[in-house]
């Protein structure tokens, strides 16, 4: 169910400023730029498509709150999740220069979203270098993600594929301010792990057991993970950080 259009606020887009400034130190003039661009802010529900696979998309989306996915589905009807997104990542830029969608982005949970024309996304990645600089990096980094995600659903056994995404997750919602590494409310059910790792949701229940029965993580109810020794849970999922390219001063690897 999709729930509303909202009057956009003046800082709407500090969220995605935020994050591309991450990636690009920005003057004032292109962050002004940034946060003048027009948008329209959504309340969208659980489950609802932001864009759909073979779908024109008109514009790019902004994720202010709550979390999305991107996903495919084969002929038979299942599905796998390629990606999984947070506060303040554009999650369908590259739709801005291909057109069509090859995929399908679809909200997780319930949150907002701001949608950016795709015209006036490719205007100011040409007309402020610096900011479509930002954009192409966030594209490359999504696609090291991507690469990560194909290596981990096909050469590492269930146990690893669950402790490495457990450990991506930890860094990524420390990282946008969403958690804390070693202690953070995962945003996917048994199930949505299960599109993506390539399991079934009861190998995802015995396997998070399994990594309680080794004290690699703690759960006081089936979402809330604590790592008590995040470096045994690192090593228990083959997980190395470089893929997300993180700058190295930030907090969120200090482990």
């Amino acid at each position: 169910m999709q729930l509303g259009t909202d009057e956009p606020g003046a800082d709407a887009l500090d969220p995605m400023l935020r994050k591309l400034a991450y990636w690009q130190k920005f003057g004032e003039s292109d962050r002004e730029a940034v946060l003048a661009l027009p948008h329209s802010v959504k309340s969208l529900g659980s489950n609802n498509y932001i864009v759909r696979e073979g779908d024109y998309a008109a514009h790019s989306c902004v994720l202010l709150s709550g979390f999305a996915i991107r996903h495919k589905i084969v002929a038979d009807g299942r599905r796998q999740i390629v990606s999984i997104h947070m506060k303040g990542d554009i999650v369908d830029l590259q739709n801005s220069l291909l057109g069509r969608a090859d995929h399908s982005v679809q909200m997780l949970t319930a949150g907002k979203v701001a949608l950016i024309p795709r015209d006036e996304v490719n205007r100011i990645a040409f007309e402020r270098p610096l900011v479509g600089k930002a954009m192409w990096i966030d594209t490359l980094v999504d696609a090291s993600i991507f690469r990560e995600w194909v290596a981990n659903v096909g050469r590492r056994d269930a146990p690893t594929r669950i402790a490495h995404l457990l450990c991506e997750f930890s860094l990524r919602l420390k990282v946008a301010g969403l958690g804390e590494h070693t202690n953070y409310e995962l945003p996917m059910t048994q199930e949505q792990l299960a599109d993506a790792t390539g399991l079934t949701a009861v190998h995802v229940n015995r396997t998070l057991r399994s990594l309680e029965g080794d004290r690699l993580i703690e759960r006081s109810n089936p979402r809330r993970i604590v790592i008590g020794d995040w470096r045994k849970l690192a090593d228990a999922g083959d997980f190395d950080s470089a893929y997300l390219h993180l700058h190295e001063s930030e907090p969120a690897l200090a482990h």
